[in-house]
């Protein structure tokens, strides 16, 4: 740890001097030789930084949420060139590019950091050997030894003998409660972090494999800061605990004001929103409109949590605009509540078996018509007219007859068509 630190000796004097020009500020609080005065000399180390690396820290969850949203993509191009790892990297390349996604982005917060991390871990080790380093001078390197937090020196560590925490004026037994108790909120802190990511934070409606990575880092990392934190000085342990609680709180902010699209945090959020429209009747923050603007431009494409969000404004009377904002709309609670006016609907188109079988139903049924209106009418007939006994009956001829060949050809000659005859050929008989 010790050569680590020493390739980063050359930030070393700046770190020092802006732990020094806090000292003095909190020294005429609390005294120059306090714990406090230290103490919180290396907190506001760690707010001044992790405010410059705010843009940073933006740029990082823009990238974690491109990653998500291009897992699907990346899973394709792997199983399309599996054999072909130099096509698949070209692929992937391609992808980021076309994007504007940089896989690194997300861990620029933690590269930035740790040359300020290990300078500070460079100049506590010097204390602890009361060895002036950077802008410490001799008295301030003494007044550093001098101070204790909780009854442990900054520059003690848990792995310290029994010697060499007396030579600090301080007891193991209290050194060693202090550090533990520094390791075990250390990695609580990074272990909540990485969860909250995970569950609240997560578009669950896409399973890839960036999400058990990021399973797996949720319990490696504390782990590990575990492993590594019974070799930091206290001085680093208030560091790193420090940047833990500023990274929990900051992405819990982000969590809440810009949640991921499909996640459980974006549910939430567009819960509270639809609160404040039902109470207000408008939508007052430009952030909102801005909001609501790019569900309505999604159209068909809109999530769970965003129809859910829809349809609440109209239950609610409200219709969301291309610009962001609401106006009352009677037909959007008609459409929510399904009293609406239905709309004419085409008749379906029948097939062939079908529109024959309905014109043999159809004509039967005018033929079952058309006979029941004779009957009627014959028997109108028949009571109009008399009947006489003396009228004789038509004698109906026999069949076979020579009656009866002759009713065929009669009817039979009926049957021909008449008009002009088509001429007969020259070569046929005549």
């Amino acid at each position: 740890m010790d050569t680590i630190a020493s390739l980063f000796s050359f930030i070393t004097w700046p770190v020092s001097w802006v732990i020094v020009q806090f000292h003095k500020l909190y020294g005429a609080i609390f005294g120059p030789d306090t714990g406090w005065a230290w103490g919180l000399s290396i907190v506001s180390l760690v707010v001044l930084i992790r405010i410059c690396l705010i843009p940073l820290f933006v740029k990082q969850i823009k990238s974690t949420r491109n990653m998500q949203a291009l897992q699907p993509k990346m899973k394709a191009i792997q199983e399309r060139y599996k054999s072909d790892k130099q096509r698949q990297s070209e692929e992937m390349m391609k992808l980021y590019k076309e994007t504007g996604t940089n896989p690194l982005s997300s861990c620029l917060p933690i590269l930035a950091q740790s040359p300020f991390f290990f300078a500070l871990y460079h100049v506590l080790s010097n204390i602890a050997s009361g060895k002036v380093i950077g802008v410490i001078d001799q008295p301030l390197l003494e007044s550093a030894r001098k101070a204790h937090i909780f009854g442990a020196p900054l520059a003690s560590k848990f792995t310290d003998s029994a010697a060499e925490v007396a030579a600090l004026d301080a007891s193991l037994t209290s050194v060693r409660i202090v550090t533990a108790v520094m390791i075990i909120m250390m990695s609580a802190s990074q272990f909540f972090t990485q969860r909250q990511l995970m569950m609240k934070n997560v578009d669950l409606s896409v399973k890839t494999p960036y999400m058990q990575q990021q399973k797996m880092l949720m319990y490696i990392f504390p782990v590990i800061f575990a492993v590594m934190g019974i070799n930091f000085p206290v001085g680093v342990l208030v560091y790193w605990l420090t940047t833990n609680v500023w990274t929990m709180g900051q992405q819990m902010y982000v969590i809440n004001q810009n949640p991921t699209p499909g996640s459980k945090a974006q549910d939430s959020y567009l819960q509270r929103l639809l609160k404040s429209v039902t109470q207000h009747g408008e939508i007052r923050s430009r952030r909102h409109k801005a909001v609501v603007k790019a569900i309505v431009a999604k159209g068909s494409d809109r999530n769970e949590n965003e129809r859910r969000f829809i349809g609440g404004l109209a239950k609610a009377g409200f219709a969301a605009q291309t610009d962001g904002t609401v106006v009352k709309s009677d037909a959007a609670v008609a459409e929510a509540e399904g009293t609406a006016v239905p709309k004419r609907q085409q008749p379906k188109r029948q097939s062939k078996a079908q529109r024959q079988s309905g014109g043999h139903q159809a004509k039967s049924d005018e033929t079952v018509e058309e006979t029941a209106e004779e009957s009627a009418g014959e028997a109108a007939q028949e009571d109009a007219e008399p009947k006489t006994s003396l009228e004789k009956k038509p004698e109906t001829p026999a069949k076979g007859g020579p009656q009866g060949g002759r009713s065929r050809a009669s009817s039979g000659g009926s049957r021909q068509r008449k008009g002009p005859q088509r001429p007969k050929h020259p070569s046929s008989k005549k």
